[in-house]
């Protein structure tokens, strides 16, 4: 649900809730998976001299999961319980100083923690052998300001932010059936600051020609599951890592945007991006991995677009070409110039739009991934998969439509995971139909 309400001549109220739950079975009876969520927002929109942006919300999640052995089919294992929360807020003030400029001050803040409760049990007597518990909570405060600057036919952006991460509580504990203690990690509370910037200038050459180049850098936090939730794919197990550093990007892009006629826009870009600190599952012994901080991970692309309006069609196109390799030092030198595990060379998508009248709106997709390892070893491969696809949304009133989408309507095998031949494939041949209201 979602509710705009003027306050004001120039403020504005916006408030959202939303809830869902998805139950399924995956693979094997008994192997019953759900998640459910519920958010909630608010925000005010300035739109006066001095214009703001104030938004305030909190996410709920929850997560349940019952492995089945794929060997005995019987339970091995109960995510019971996976609750997480997530808060957060932005304040953005963009003063008036002139025509040529946009400016923008603010601070925003992000919050999460979540925690792990499940059980182990024998796959062959049945019996419970460990009770495991982990969580922990991340935070992010930052500060930023930005400013585009419009010089004629030359644009140039500049922005700077300062962020106070902070990553705390943080543990693992697992206990026996008959509670005694089999392992325990207490995780040293830590925090940082991280500077980062971006400078970027868009010029027009002419009404048809746009050239642009960016520079910048960036942060990530590892994740909750990074720090402190291992798992066991049978027969690998990865481990976590509470020491995990946050990942650091710099990069920088060159494109060009061009719009040879009306309803006709294209778009290239080149990119160069080092991501240092990254993390990714390493190989430590055959069946095992943990999570860890490779000195860097390297990638350089071209992305294409293409989009056309032509009476009443419209054609959508995307191309993409991602070189990247691993930047591997001291205990990861093996890996030197592997690429970095589920990272496909060549991505594509099309897209045929039409709208034959109002309130109609039917389109044909057809997507392609490359081929890409599941492991840093390079010695699962995922084959690549071509899936063709299609929406429609039929008006059968003013405001009653019938949605229809399909998805992989070829039934063409897409493997998400292989550990030495053991394959689990994604979404086959699949049909939704449903009924759209709005008021």
């Amino acid at each position: 649900m979602r509710g705009v309400a003027p306050l004001s001549d120039t403020v504005e109220l916006q408030a959202r809730a939303l809830a869902f739950r998805d139950a399924r079975t995956l693979r094997f009876d008994g192997a019953d998976s759900a998640s459910d969520g519920q958010d909630a927002s608010i925000r005010f929109i300035g739109r006066g001299d001095w214009q703001f942006d104030a938004l305030a919300y909190v996410q709920a999640r929850n997560f349940s999961n019952v492995v089945i052995s794929s060997t005995r089919f019987v339970r091995v294992l109960d995510q019971r319980n996976t609750p997480s929360t997530g808060i957060g807020g932005k304040f953005e003030l963009r003063p008036p100083v002139g025509d040529d400029h946009t400016l923008r001050v603010g601070i925003d803040y992000r919050r999460a923690d979540g925690e792990l409760q499940e059980e182990a049990y024998s796959a062959f007597s049945g019996n419970l052998t460990e009770r495991r518990r982990a969580g922990g909570a991340n935070t992010n405060l930052g500060f930023f300001v930005e400013d585009d600057w419009q010089v004629d036919v030359l644009t140039l952006n500049g922005g700077l932010r300062a962020d106070r991460t902070r990553i705390a509580q943080g543990f693992f504990r697992a206990v026996d059936a008959s509670g005694g203690l089999a392992s325990e990690t207490i995780a040293t509370d830590r925090s940082d600051w991280t500077l980062s910037w971006r400078a970027g200038a868009a010029y027009r050459a002419s009404e048809a020609l746009t050239l642009r180049a960016a520079a910048y850098t960036g942060l990530r936090l590892p994740t909750l599951n990074e720090l402190y939730r291992p798992f066991v794919v049978f027969p690998v197990e990865t481990q976590a890592n509470a020491e995990l550093e946050n990942e650091k990007l710099r990069g920088f892009e060159i494109g060009l945007a061009l719009n040879p006629s009306d309803g006709i826009n294209l778009s290239l870009t080149a990119f160069d991006n080092r991501v240092g600190n990254a993390i990714a599952n390493v190989t430590l012994e055959p069946n095992l991995r943990q999570r860890r901080n490779l000195p860097a991970i390297d990638a350089q692309g071209i992305e294409a677009s293409i989009n056309a309006r032509l009476g009443q069609f419209r054609v959508d196109g995307s191309l993409a070409f991602t070189d990247a390799t691993i930047d591997g030092r001291g205990a990861s030198l093996a890996l030197d110039g592997n690429r970095p595990p589920q990272t496909p060379r060549w991505a594509a998508s099309a897209t045929v739009n039409w709208s034959p009248k109002p309130g109609w709106d039917l389109a044909l997709n057809l997507r392609h991934a490359g081929a890409q390892y599941e492991d840093d070893q390079q010695t699962d491969r995922l084959e690549s998969a071509t899936t063709l696809n299609l929406f429609g949304q039929i008006a059968l009133t003013e405001k009653l439509k019938l949605v229809v989408r399909g998805e992989n309507l070829t039934d063409e095998p897409i493997a998400t995971r292989n550990s030495g031949g053991a394959i689990d494939l994604g979404v086959p041949r699949t049909v939704w139909a449903g009924f759209r209201y709005g008021f």
